[in-house]
């Protein structure tokens, strides 16, 4: 089946890509944009420290359990329907979170923020579906991308909102944002003909979710609660029992929610490990360079900068990310996307080693950040590549969506080590413990040495070789009548 075009008018044909893009990026800066008000917040609110950290938590347990579901809802009702309810309900989550200070109310508003992580597997699958093989390539890489472009376009641009103006303006801004990025969706984007027929695991889902939710709270909540408390350690039991239940019923339930046989294989598999990896030693990076710089001047490393000025430092990665996404396409089309992950992974152990050598004057910071973030370029670019590959059309948001699904546990992950870390290596300092220079080199170590992980996997993901088609022999897609 030759792909069809991603619109009938030239002018949607143009803007089809760039759409999907704005959505991931959009994406993005929804995670990211709470995180300068998180010190102030529980003044503003009149809410505990503790109520206010799930206004983070709540949406990544929100879009980790909505990722791989909405993905699945996508290859069967239509990829571009679904992908309008996830920037709807974005949408939402902003317009509610401006219209409250009541922190219950803007936990559940960020939770339905949390829809938005399934933009991104969703836009790739529709790329796939609808774009012609020799674009397809430049357009994925770009769309992953986007998870860092958003990034270091959200933290600057939250900063400057919330230092110059009340910050319920910040979120009208990404209603704002949302509501243009929905309605450009709706007028470029064109419904995928590709479906996978068939009846929706809704078991499958609850026991995703329930397990996924035991999982990333005891992950992200450990260091609070504590590792050895009954609470953290009743979190990861139910989490094994549950998750080994919901694999036990996927591999007996025709049509499931993960097809598990297709993704432990070494072709899927691997490149989901490597997905977990690479989104640890990314997720590093952002976490302590946002607070090695802030840290006061009289620790002896810190830089005392403001909350502005450490969005600014943010924002030449995001950049880097939009600049390499193309160069990723070409490595993946000369030397296969199994290449270009591992060159992204070494990439981004060498920043990290630069991170190590100095982590005390701003323009080294700045290059081992640059650095990082265009190993990761690399690396995010590489994975959907590598899936698309070596799934059928049918299953490709499915697919997409667990492979970000490893990507946000890698993430959560890392939050938890780079904390415990950090914790465990601390200096006096005005009577208060805060984290020492030699913590901050032992998070870039750990962060490095996971990204070199990331690549010796990378290496041993097998090579189809025949880099821009599909795999040979995948099952051909169902096509459906067309939406508009």
């Amino acid at each position: 089946m030759s792909p069809a075009p991603i619109s009938a008018t030239p002018l949607r044909e143009r803007l089809a890509v760039p759409v999907l893009a704005f959505g991931g990026i959009l994406m993005a800066v929804m995670q990211t944009v709470v995180v300068p008000l998180l010190p102030d917040l529980p003044r503003l609110t009149g809410a505990s420290p503790a109520a206010v950290s799930w206004m983070v938590t709540a949406t990544l347990l929100a879009g980790a359990v909505l990722t791989p579901v909405l993905g699945r809802a996508g290859d069967m009702y239509g990829k571009r329907r679904v992908l309008l309810g996830a920037l709807a309900l974005m949408t939402a989550g902003s317009v509610l979170c401006a219209l409250t200070s009541d922190i219950h109310l803007l936990i559940a508003a960020r939770a339905l923020q949390g829809a938005a992580a399934a933009v991104v597997p969703l836009s790739i699958s529709i790329l796939r579906d609808e774009l012609p093989p020799h674009r397809t390539g430049s357009a994925v890489a770009l769309m992953s991308s986007t998870v860092g472009i958003g990034a270091g376009l959200g933290l600057p641009l939250a900063a400057l909102i919330v230092q110059y103006a009340n910050w319920h303006v910040m979120f009208w801004a990404t209603s704002a944002l949302g509501a243009l990025g929905l309605g450009l969706a709706w007028w470029a984007v064109r419904e995928s003909p590709v479906r996978s027929p068939g009846r929706f695991d809704a078991l499958g889902t609850l026991g995703l979710a329930a397990g996924l939710v035991c999982l990333l709270l005891g992950v992200s909540q450990g260091g609070q609660w504590g590792w050895g408390s009954p609470v953290v350690l009743g979190l990861f039991a139910g989490a094994v029992v549950i998750l080994g239940l919901w694999a036990w019923q996927q591999l007996r339930t025709e049509g499931p929610l993960v097809d598990l046989r297709l993704a432990v294989g070494r072709r899927v598999g691997l490149p989901h490990l490597a997905a977990l990896l690479t989104g640890f030693a990314f997720y590093a990076n952002s976490l302590v360079t946002a607070q090695l710089v802030q840290a006061p001047v009289a620790t002896g490393y810190g830089l005392g900068l403001s909350i502005v000025a450490t969005g600014l430092c943010m924002l030449p990665s995001g950049v880097i990310m939009l600049m390499f996404s193309p160069v990723s396409a070409r490595i993946s089309a000369a030397r296969g996307a199994r290449i270009t992950l591992a060159i992204g992974g070494v990439v981004l152990a060498l920043g990290y080693a630069i991170r190590i050598v100095d982590s005390t004057d701003l323009w080294v910071i700045l290059v081992g950040a640059a650095v990082v973030s265009t190993g990761t370029t690399l690396a995010y670019s590489a994975l959907p590549t590598l899936i698309l590959r070596a799934v059928p059309a049918a299953a490709t948001a499915s697919a997409n969506g667990v492979n970000v699904l490893m990507r946000t546990i890698g993430q959560a992950v890392s939050s938890a080590a780079v904390a415990a870390v950090l914790v465990h290596h601390t200096t006096r300092l005005g009577g208060a413990d805060v984290p020492s220079l030699h913590g901050y080199q032992m998070a870039f170590a750990m962060a490095g040495a996971v990204a070199l992980v990331a690549t010796a996997v990378a290496l041993v993901v097998p090579s189809d070789g025949a880099p821009g088609r599909a795999v040979t022999g995948a099952p051909a897609p169902v096509p459906t009548a067309k939406g508009t």
